[in-house]
């Protein structure tokens, strides 16, 4: 039987390489992303399905997670991936800004988490994996809000390793 992986955020970068090399490794992948009508280069690697997920979105990630585990039956992996990096002085930053920041970065990664969490405790098995950066252990000027919701996926990350472990 082979292995299964989320992948937060496929539709570039990390997210995309990732699913990628898991493909080709025989992992069965569930590439989400906001807009899965306009990817291309992942709709023909073997192995991997496409799904809408917007972290920021609840129902988003309610409906992703019923119909990957509906499809795969059972998730040996969550790569949290999704997140982006806001630079400025803080005073700067909008309030707007500031929300959709740690929505992204930080209450996505948790609700994500938060809806595989039942899976992995019932089949007593799973691994999340929550990408964060060097942002979450230094810091440097004019990336005030980008290092805070690092340092808070950091602190999670550990915490929720030792309530799970």
């Amino acid at each position: 039987m082979s292995k299964s992986i989320v992948i937060t955020v496929s539709s570039s970068g990390i997210g995309k390489a990732t699913a990628k090399y898991f493909a080709e490794q025989g992992w069965k992948v569930a590439a989400t992303m906001r807009k899965p009508e306009n990817e291309t280069e992942l709709t023909v690697v073997e192995n991997v399905t496409l799904y809408q997920l917007d972290v920021t979105d609840q129902a988003s990630i309610d409906a992703a997670a019923a119909a990957i585990l509906a499809d795969f039956g059972t998730v040996d992996v969550v790569l949290n991936n999704a997140g982006y990096g806001l630079a400025g002085p803080f005073e700067a930053a909008t309030p707007e800004q500031i929300k959709r920041q740690f929505d992204t970065n930080v209450f996505g990664l948790m609700e994500v988490t938060r809806a595989f969490l039942p899976h992995f405790r019932a089949n007593k098995a799973g691994l999340f994996l929550n990408v964060s950066s060097i942002g979450g252990r230094v810091t440097f000027p004019f990336i005030s809000l980008y290092h805070s919701t690092k340092w808070a996926v950091e602190g999670f990350s550990e915490s929720l390793a030792y309530a799970l472990g």
